[in-house]
């Protein structure tokens, strides 16, 4: 198939595929006219890519985990040990951007609060 209907079955937009081709996620065949040729298999693979976005791993994590990814459902298991302990990591990281964001989030809030009760709680 080529990438328009690889984007209908996926509903994920042609210059995303082209993106991931390009990050080395997708590997298309390509023929002599230069027209990518997509399987039944890239079809899964867009899938599974698109569900390891939303979990927030980036391009070059996903290139590294994908091969060792099967589909349990609508979930993504790992199938390959040292991949289960790249996504650990990978959460753990998460986990603590996440801890920076709500200090910063608590911090800006006192910020906010201690403007209001020198200005009245008047805007600037």
């Amino acid at each position: 198939m080529f990438i328009g209907e690889l984007s209908k079955r996926t509903g994920v937009s042609t210059r995303s595929l082209r993106y991931y081709e390009q990050q080395g996620l997708l590997r298309p065949q390509r023929r002599a006219s230069g027209y990518r040729e997509f399987s039944e298999p890239d079809v899964a693979a867009v899938r599974r890519i698109r569900i390891l976005l939303a979990a927030g791993l980036n391009t070059e994590l996903i290139r590294e985990v994908l091969p060792c990814m099967a589909e349990e459902g609508a979930i993504l298991a790992p199938t390959c040990e040292e991949m289960a302990q790249d996504l650990k990591h990978e959460r753990e990281r998460m986990g603590r951007s996440i801890e920076q964001l709500q200090a910063a989030h608590s911090m800006l809030g006192s910020i906010i609060h201690a403007g209001e009760a020198i200005t009245g709680g008047r805007h600037a």
